[in-house]
């Protein structure tokens, strides 16, 4: 093959096949497609959409099943809180996620983002459903979109708009129940916007934002905004599973002709374009693996249906691997997946370790900010504290604090014991005192110990100011 030719057959990576030669949009209208994949698809889609939905009214041991708090720095993972003073263990958790989507990637190709990504979830099973129960099939669609705005298309795709707005309104509902929790996401939404205008602004700003991708961003979201699809060149080789076409079985592919008695042989590839009408990113899987490819599995029963009435075997689009297909065999073990699969037990590992010795009550001690020292008419000398507790358990915690050097008392609400309710934390403020004739330096190093229910734990090194003695 000349290196022109080889040029002419890659020519296609050179631009998206949602972007046209003059840089405007491509719009892609998908056929709609039905088989074994989809039909699977749409199961699953229903379980984690269902899922997705419920997740936060779930609770255990009273606790969300997942919080991400970022307001105020609390997260809730299976029913495990982690706090600020938790970053590194959720440094961990993410280095393992990153590790398994990474060799998870290099085994099965792109099958998270055709399967189980959420954009993909509600652009194929939810919005898109709704857009053909509107509008029809593709060649319908296209019909509509180019005929002048009469009264059948004001109607619908103004029913249309206002489905996927009230479906948009739920999802950033749901969003927001996982950032700040179901009861307090309740409490917003019975009350007037007025009284609090900050979560009435963040629901209409999500709304919009999964409004602007579902009805007009669409699959560019996976072909120019997500990373994931550019890692693909990193991260497969020719071992990985992907949609994959089997040009060896396929080519030369050709219309079938029963009159032509005489010709050559060809492929069992009709040329019957359908795995390109049904795309949802609008690529041909036959030019092999490409970014904009999410794995949707389409391609492969439209092919299939096409393959059951011309009588030739299914799977000429299937999942493969590029070396599968050359010779025939699949080989998952590689010397990568185990070196991936090695870190990802090293990481797995760790973390587990770092579960076990995670304290089970913290607490942080700090100079109220901006004072000095107070000097009080008895003659004693006082500096204000900060302390913000942390209860990393399930149970009620009994807190206090005591100055090591018995010249320091500490001053606060209920003589300095606390009470922490399980997975909770409390901030509070007291005093440290000292007689004025017991100061030894103006900066004096002060060690404070932490009890919980009266056992010592921990010991917090603090400063105490005072002025200078006489």
């Amino acid at each position: 093959m000349s290196e022109k030719q080889q040029h002419d057959q890659e020519a296609f990576r050179d631009s998206l096949s949602t972007v046209k030669s003059d840089g405007g949009r491509n719009w892609i209208f998908p056929k709609k497609v039905t088989g074994f994949f989809y039909r699977w698809r749409t199961w699953l889609s229903w379980l984690l959409l269902g899922v997705l939905f419920a997740g936060p009214f779930l609770k255990i041991d009273g606790e969300p099943f997942l919080l991400l708090n970022v307001f105020e720095r609390k997260f809730v993972i299976f029913g495990q809180v982690f706090w600020p003073q938790d970053t590194y263990i959720l440094l961990f958790l993410l280095l393992i996620l990153c590790v398994f989507v990474i060799l998870f990637t290099v085994v099965f190709g792109r099958v998270f983002c055709g399967w189980i990504c959420p954009q993909t979830l509600f652009m194929e099973m939810v919005f898109r459903k709704i857009e053909y129960w509107i509008e029809g099939d593709a060649n319908q669609q296209r019909k509509l979109n180019a005929m002048p705005w009469n009264r059948e298309k004001v109607t619908k795709k103004g029913i249309k708009m206002a489905i996927f707005s009230v479906i948009s309104l739920l999802i950033a509902h749901t969003v927001m129940a996982y950032l700040i929790g179901i009861e307090k996401t309740l409490e917003t939404v019975s009350h007037p916007p007025s009284e609090n205008l900050a979560g009435f602004m963040g629901l209409l700003f999500f709304a919009g934002v999964f409004m602007l991708v579902f009805s007009l961003f669409r699959e560019q979201v996976c072909t120019v905004v997500c990373p994931y699809g550019r890692l693909q060149g990193v991260l497969l080789d020719t071992n990985s599973i992907n949609v994959t076409y089997d040009y060896v079985r396929g080519e030369p592919r050709g219309k079938i002709n029963k009159k032509q008695t005489d010709a050559p042989p060809k492929g069992d590839c009709v040329d019957c374009t359908l795995c390109v009408q049904v795309c949802p990113t609008g690529i041909d899987i036959r030019n092999g693996i490409q970014m904009e490819c999410v794995n949707c599995t389409a391609c492969m029963d439209a092919c299939d249906e096409v393959m059951e009435k011309v009588h030739r075997p299914k799977g000429l689009i299937r999942y493969a691997s590029e070396n599968s297909i050359v010779e025939g065999r699949q080989k998952l073990i590689t010397p990568r997946v185990m070196g991936y699969s090695a870190v990802l037990v090293l990481l797995i590992g760790a973390f587990v370790g770092l579960l076990m010795m995670r304290t089970e009550l913290s607490a942080t001690i700090t100079r109220f900010r901006g004072m000095t020292y107070q000097e009080r008419t008895d003659g004693q000398i006082s500096n204000l504290y900060e302390v913000t507790f942390i209860n990393k358990t399930f149970e009620e915690q009994h807190v206090q604090i005591k100055a090591e050097d018995d010249r320091f008392h500490l001053e606060a609400n209920d003589e300095g014991n606390w009470i922490l309710e399980g997975q909770s934390k409390l901030e509070g403020r007291f005093f440290l005192v000292i007689q004025g004739a017991d100061v030894h330096e103006i900066n004096e190093k002060v060690t404070l110990l932490l009890l919980q229910n009266g056992k010592e734990i921990d010991r917090v090194s603090t400063n105490f100011m005072a002025p200078l003695p006489d």
